[in-house]
């Protein structure tokens, strides 16, 4: 199996791209590490509710995934949980998008 992956940076700029072209509103709130940075995605509804999603290796698979971080919260809430991932991470690119449904664009 070959180990060679799109870096991080390269496919974010791809998909932000993408996303900005249908009119969804995207921000990069914060810049991870460009090869291998761990994604954090908000979605916010602009009404006070988002979700959370975080991009994890399947280690059944080995195959890159998205998961739920937290489930649809107060934007509050998910604020508090990326500035915590945040402390954790330096690496951590973090997104934001504004959609009403709450799903990850992403995926």
């Amino acid at each position: 199996m070959s180990d060679a992956r799109i870096p991080t940076h390269i496919w974010l700029e791809a998909k932000i791209r993408d996303l900005s072209a249908q009119g969804t509103g995207v921000y990069v709130l914060q810049r991870g590490e460009k090869n291998d940075g761990q994604v954090l995605v908000k979605v916010s509804d602009c009404s006070g509710q988002a979700a959370l999603f975080i991009r994890q290796r399947d280690l059944m698979s080995n195959e890159l995934i998205w998961v739920d971080a937290i489930q649809s919260q107060t934007e509050s809430d998910a604020d508090a949980y990326i500035t915590r991932a945040r402390d954790r991470d330096l690496d951590l690119w973090v997104i934001e998008v504004e959609d009403t449904s709450l799903e990850n664009p992403f995926a």
